[in-house]
């Protein structure tokens, strides 16, 4: 048996100002700041002799690389992303970045998401991928219109109660 795994499906490549202003800003302080830092750290800790037996050399070493994975995607992924300004000229339809409340028909909750990219999902802001089940199944929704979801726990219906454009954490 082989460990290969067919890659993920490749993720929808558009991103808010904010969201991309601040994977920048990771970049930026990554290579400038964090990177340096270790590298000193990771010196000093080589210099002290046997590497075998240090563990603040293989501390060190596995954060340089962790840093540098990090440092690798951002370079590659910053480029292709497209920014979605503004908002749509039908704002009483649910597109990327907006706001959408939700009711779960059969357990009576509510929900408010936010649609944005890929790389800036927060589940404790209620942000959700355009990319999730759920996003994919609301898009083009307008307020009172049910649509079902296939989530991991199993289908779900949902109504949305309502949608807005513009936030305040953007």
């Amino acid at each position: 048996m082989s460990r290969w795994r067919p890659p993920p499906p490749r993720s929808t490549a558009i991103i808010t100002r904010a969201g991309f202003d601040a994977l920048k800003a990771e970049l930026d302080h990554l290579w400038r700041e964090l990177r340096p830092e270790v590298v000193k750290a990771l010196a000093a800790a080589a210099a002290e002799g046997d590497r075998s037996e240090n563990a603040e050399y293989t501390y060190r070493k596995k954060q340089l690389g962790e840093i540098d994975r990090r440092v690798r995607y951002l370079s590659k992924r910053i480029p292709s992303l497209k920014v979605a300004e503004g908002v749509p000229t039908d704002r009483d339809a649910v597109f990327f970045g907006a706001s959408l409340e939700v009711e779960n028909i059969d357990s009576g909750e509510t929900h408010v998401y936010r649609i944005v990219g890929p790389d800036e999902t927060d589940a404790k802001k209620g942000w959700i991928s355009v990319d999730s089940p759920l996003a994919r199944a609301a898009l083009k929704k307008r307020a009172d219109e049910e649509f079902e979801a296939e989530l991991p726990g199993g289908r779900a219906r949902f109504v949305v109660t309502s949608v807005t454009y513009g936030h305040r954490d953007q």
